[in-house]
């Protein structure tokens, strides 16, 4: 059984950023869905089901039925990089990177705003619904890259593991920002708590 991610912090406190009306929709209604949907599907294959969902986004073509298969793909997808994306905002977390995650982005970026300018890019760049994804490969570089729809890197076996992700999904921005993706991003990056980003870096380097 899959779990959602449980808030930190309440649904309003990431105002002005965030608002708590996008939110309650956000997280309640989408991410709920993906949970419960991804839930269902796994129940209909027994010998996947204690497997974490890193293996289970890893390994979808061992899944033979291709409806089973799709509703795992954007159901699995949209729960993880879902748990990522709230797991990784806090209303009072560090603002910028320092130790070790710094040092790296430093040697692949050339600095901290480059690295965000380029994040933003990719976000800005994704036609239609996905992510931005910052990730690190299998050498421990640290690299950008976009997927569509509610897939994610975990997805094509390269090794690369996310350790932070913007959504760039209509429902993320909609309510507050309507078509103004841009404003939506430049106001996430209030809301990243460096911090938990820096977590997932160690974790993934060692």
């Amino acid at each position: 059984m899959f779990t959602q991610y449980v808030l930190e912090y309440g649904v309003g406190e990431l105002e002005p950023h965030i608002d708590e009306l996008t939110m309650v929709t956000h997280y309640t209604k989408h991410h709920g869905a993906y949970t419960n949907n991804l839930n269902a599907a796994v129940e209909k294959v027994p010998e996947i089901s204690n497997w974490s969902i890193e293996k289970l986004l890893a390994n979808l073509e061992s899944i033979e039925d291709d409806t089973i298969r799709t509703a795992i793909r954007n159901n699995g997808g949209g729960f993880y990089n879902h748990n990522l994306y709230f797991s990784i905002l806090s209303p009072e977390g560090k603002h910028a990177p320092d130790g070790p995650l710094a040092e790296r982005i430093a040697k692949d970026f050339g600095s901290f705003d480059q690295l965000k300018d380029t994040m933003t890019a990719s976000a800005m760049g994704r036609f239609g619904s996905g992510w931005a994804w910052l990730v690190v490969k299998h050498d421990k570089v640290l690299d950008i890259v976009s997927t569509p729809n509610q897939d994610n890197p975990l997805m094509d076996n390269s090794g690369a593991k996310p350790i932070l992700g913007i959504d760039v999904w209509e429902h993320a921005y909609y309510l507050k920002y309507k078509n103004l993706r841009g404003d939506y991003i430049k106001a996430f990056w209030n809301v990243v708590d460096w911090n938990k980003v820096s977590n997932l870096y160690m974790r993934a380097t060692t």
